[in-house]
């Protein structure tokens, strides 16, 4: 390694340690230990232009190891992001850019926002397929427009969560030669050594999931780092593990190599004493002139190559027009058309249908409205009806097939799916039974933090499953995904209220999952485009205010409407209001969710085959709810239903309950 080269590994390490003991918070061991394995990375081989952080043809590079944050802090500060010394310096305060973990869109060049450990991994295989399939489809020979690699920094942690395995194993299968993943192997965690529960061959583990390994024995030299990088990109049709010995907390001599390094600051004396031990001698937070300069050089060579690219994609647009204007069209982030005007979208036959089966319907219209759709299901496409038709399913030989087989991998196929928003030119979805989203809720939480409009296709809602039984019946699910900020969950009771739900996934800025029925529902004359709202009023009251409200999602909207008809055979006027979508119910103005829910009217009842937890706010402290605080059984639907309450009778009796009748 050249004295500049090993000056600017020191910098980083220096750095890291720096921003780490000013906060007197954050994990300097991993950065310290790290250090020349991503300095191999950036100044030998990743794509990047600092001067335009989202350069579409540029290398992503993750550090699924987010609590290494200062790592990727101080190489973006070195190597020309618009990340300052002083930015540095306010590591972990209040309004910084440098959060204690990376956060994707707030700081400018951060790919994704990691720290779950395995998160940032399984993001970094969605990039790869994205990738993949985006050039299938758009390169043409000589025009190999999308030709980027996915690199992915991981710790022992990330290597231990199942998520990683889980996405390692379809990466393995998809043959994702342009995913390189670099194992930062230092047998620490917090613990201590990780022999204690982590013995595993990885090398073996890797090999058998159809990955190249390569070995390298000292991860502190670059050059041996560096042509193991070289090696894995010349591998084409498998995804390749680099994993590097490393020392953890690298240069302190009182704590490399130990637990201790992990997740604290160094100290100012261990700090003074790594300085001493690298031969630094600067201030705090200064870097040398000469690692500046040769770390801008570095820099300077992502804008010759933007240039280049932009050269290549000027001559292939004016070859490939109309190809170049599709380009263009999956590259922009909003839906092509104006769903909610389109009344082809909204024409369906006046019967009774499963919301999961509309669902189905709903989707392939959209399939010829957003040519980018991309996505399936976690081997449940029968089931949810998930399948783009006429599409091929993704895979090495058939890269440009729009439909994905996941397989039984939910945590990862949430993960893979907000990768591939991240990479952009998709519009991702994934699939599968609601009650599995108990296995994807990590990574379904990290798409509301970034804010990402990934929609999930969840079906089997409710006891409606039947005979499968609790194990399969979601019961605490609705409240569990409700209370997840920046997420819309969108209950459909009918085929209206299913493209309402459609329409806002498509145009939404957050995550939107979509909660369905294995049962038929009827069509309602009165559902439509107010379901938009989020929450509307179905069946008007006679009066100009009704005796009582009931308010329902989904499949007990049915029970509402067949209880107010018995209530009004007794001389009860009531309302039926269908809430598909509380968070936008709840975005709506106060004239119009007193025009819905009049707060003159206190009986109220609230029903849903689900936890009671998030309709209170609702009914208030005169109403009451007819759903389901305890687990279901094994049975056929419709006995559940009636066994546990979800009847009209039991609806209209519980509202002249409330009514004191």
């Amino acid at each position: 390694m050249k004295p500049i080269e090993t000056k600017t590994v020191n910098a980083i390490r220096i750095l890291s340690a720096e921003g780490v003991q000013k906060a007197n918070s954050g994990h300097p061991g991993l950065p310290m230990g790290s250090a020349p394995l991503a300095f191999a990375l950036w100044a030998n081989h990743l794509t990047f232009n600092p001067k335009n952080c989202d350069f579409a043809n540029r290398d992503r590079f993750i550090l699924s190891a987010g609590h290494g944050s200062m790592l990727l802090y101080s190489l973006m500060h070195l190597f020309g992001y618009p990340l300052t010394i002083d930015d540095l310096k306010a590591f972990r305060q209040w309004g910084s850019k440098t959060p204690g973990h990376p956060e994707y869109g707030h700081t400018k060049g951060v790919e994704t926002s990691t720290g779950p450990l395995g998160q940032g991994f399984a993001n970094a295989v969605g990039m790869a397929m994205a990738e993949k399939h985006l050039a299938a489809k758009f390169n043409r020979e000589g025009f190999d427009i999308v030709d980027h690699y996915t690199y992915v920094l991981v710790g022992d942690g990330c290597l231990q969560e199942g998520i990683q395995y889980e996405a390692a194993s379809l990466a393995g299968t998809l043959k994702l030669g342009k995913l390189i993943c670099i194992y930062d192997k230092n047998d620490i965690t917090i613990e201590g050594n990780i022999n204690v529960a982590f013995s595993e061959d990885v090398a073996a583990r890797h090999e058998a999931l159809g990955w190249h390994v390569v070995k390298v024995e000292d991860g502190t030299d670059t050059d041996a780092v560096s042509a193991a990088i070289a090696e894995a990109k010349a591998v084409t049709d498998k995804p390749s593990i680099i994993i590097c010995r490393t020392e953890i907390g690298y240069g302190c001599p009182a704590k490399q190599g130990k637990a201790s390094a992990h997740g604290e600051p160094l100290g100012e004396e261990n700090l003074a004493l790594t300085k001493e031990n690298l031969g630094w001698t600067y201030g705090p937070f200064e870097v040398p002139e000469d690692v500046r300069a040769f770390t801008s050089e570095i820099a300077a060579k992502g804008a010759v190559v933007e240039e280049k690219w932009n050269a290549l994609v000027k001559e292939y647009a004016a070859k490939y027009p109309e190809l170049y204007e599709e380009y263009l069209l999956w590259n922009k982030r909003e839906f092509p058309v104006d769903l909610e005007n389109n009344e082809d979208f909204w024409t369906f036959e006046n019967k009774p249908n499963a919301t999961r089966a509309i669902s189905g319907d709903v989707l392939n219209r959209l399939a010829k409205l957003q040519p980018n759709l991309f996505g399936g299901s976690a081997d449940l496409a029968p089931s949810n009806k998930s399948e783009l038709k006429g599409q091929a399913f993704f895979s090495n030989e058939t890269p440009e097939g729009a439909n994905i087989h996941f397989g039984i991998r939910e945590h990862a196929m949430a993960a893979i799916v907000n990768g591939m928003y991240l990479h952009g030119g998709v519009t991702p979805f994934c699939a599968t039974f609601f009650v599995f989203t108990d296995y994807m809720k990590n990574a379904m939480r990290m798409a509301a933090l970034m804010k990402l409009p990934v929609t999930y296709v969840l079906t089997h809602d409710s006891i409606g499953v039947g005979e499968d039984g609790p194990t399969h019946e979601p019961v605490e699910h609705l409240a569990g995904i409700r209370t997840i900020p920046n997420m819309t969950v969108f209950r459909p009771a009918d085929a209206n209220e299913t493209a309402a739900a459609y329409t806002v996934a498509m145009n939404n800025d957050g995550p939107t999952a979509i909660v369905l029925t294995r049962q038929n529902l009827p069509y309602y004359e009165g559902s439509g485009k107010d379901a938009l709202k989020g929450g509307y009023v179905l069946k008007a009251s006679k009066n100009a205010t009704p005796d009582v409200i009931l308010m329902a999602s989904g499949s007990e909207v049915e029970q509402a409407m067949q209880a107010s008809d018995l209530l009004a055979a007794e001389g009860i006027d009531a309302s039926v209001v269908s809430i598909p979508s509380m968070e936008l119910f709840d975005k709506q103005s106060d004239e119009y969710k007193e025009s819905v829910l009049p707060k003159a009217v206190r009986a109220r009842v609230a029903v849903e085959a689900a936890s009671s937890m998030c309709w209170y706010k609702y009914v208030g402290l005169d109403g009451a709810c007819v759903c389901l605080d305890h687990f279901g059984a094994s049975a056929p639907a419709k006995t559940l239903f009636t066994e546990f309450g979800f009847t009209a009778e039991n609806v209209a009796a519980t509202a002249k309950k409330v009514l004191g009748k």
